[in-house]
């Protein structure tokens, strides 16, 4: 897929994951718009790259994604929508009753899987219209092997893996111009990742994995440790389980 003079919306952009890809994505001929819920990070990335747009919108919010739908119908439309934002939580407690975890997960649940849903919704039909076009939704390693610590964030990502092979089929059947990606990354080095005890890779590794997948049009982005564990849980599963799920994480469970 040639990507140059595109416009891509990154959800989640002011950080992290998403602002490399702002980088990336401008170094690759790209127009880029940003949302985020913060706006301190949204004016941060405003300052480092003047020539994004940025809004400040939370994907799990119906009225700021419907309003932001209209701002960017109005700046001309997006060829390529990156599902980016997400959130993790690891609660401690999750085997007893416990009113934060469960609306922690909800927070979860609602950014990181329905979000993503209610932005392919909304941006669907633009894409259609598209001559080439694309949707990027983020899975994870986890969406093969649960993190013990952190199981409601697992499944989210488990739930975007099999939404995302359903929905591209679906669009291929329908036989529309709307290409739709799987990024896997396996623990990456940023805020979000504090406190996970293991082998990370840097934000800039993973998004050019991610640039590089979508101009060959491998629809299945693995990365780094995501592709051992991948083909490790097809075969040997105890051995993947035990390489997400170490002894560190044992002892944060009965700390």
């Amino acid at each position: 897929m040639e990507i140059k003079n595109k416009t891509i919306l990154i959800t989640g952009g002011g950080s992290g994951i998403g602002l490399e890809a702002v980088k990336q994505f401008i170094e690759n001929g790209c127009k880029v718009i940003i949302t985020g819920r913060s706006q301190n990070k949204l004016d941060a990335a405003k300052k480092l790259y003047p020539s994004i747009n940025v809004f400040n919108s939370d994907v799990s919010n119906e009225e700021d994604s419907a309003i932001l739908l209209k701002k960017v119908e109005k700046l001309g439309g997006i060829d390529i929508l990156y599902n980016n934002a997400g959130i993790i939580t690891k609660p401690k407690n999750f085997g007893i009753a416990d009113e934060f975890h469960f609306k922690n997960a909800e927070s979860e649940i609602s950014i990181n899987y329905l979000g993503v849903i209610r932005m392919n919704n909304l941006f669907m039909e633009m894409l259609k219209t598209k001559k080439e076009s694309a949707i990027i939704n983020t899975a994870s390693i986890l969406s093969y092997v649960p993190l013990n610590t952190a199981p409601t964030y697992s499944a989210s990502k488990a739930a975007i893996r099999f939404y995302t092979d359903a929905l591209r089929s679906h669009l291929q059947i329908l036989k529309t111009n709307v290409k739709v990606f799987e990024l896997s990354p396996p623990v990456v080095a940023t805020a979000m990742a504090d406190g996970i005890n293991a082998k990370s890779i840097t934000p800039e590794k993973l998004v050019n994995a991610l640039v590089k997948g979508i101009k060959n049009n491998t629809y299945k982005i693995r990365v780094g440790d995501t592709k051992s564990i991948y083909f490790l849980n097809r075969f040997f599963p105890n051995i993947a389980w035990n390489l997400i799920n170490g002894k560190d994480n044992e002892k944060q469970l009965q700390n």
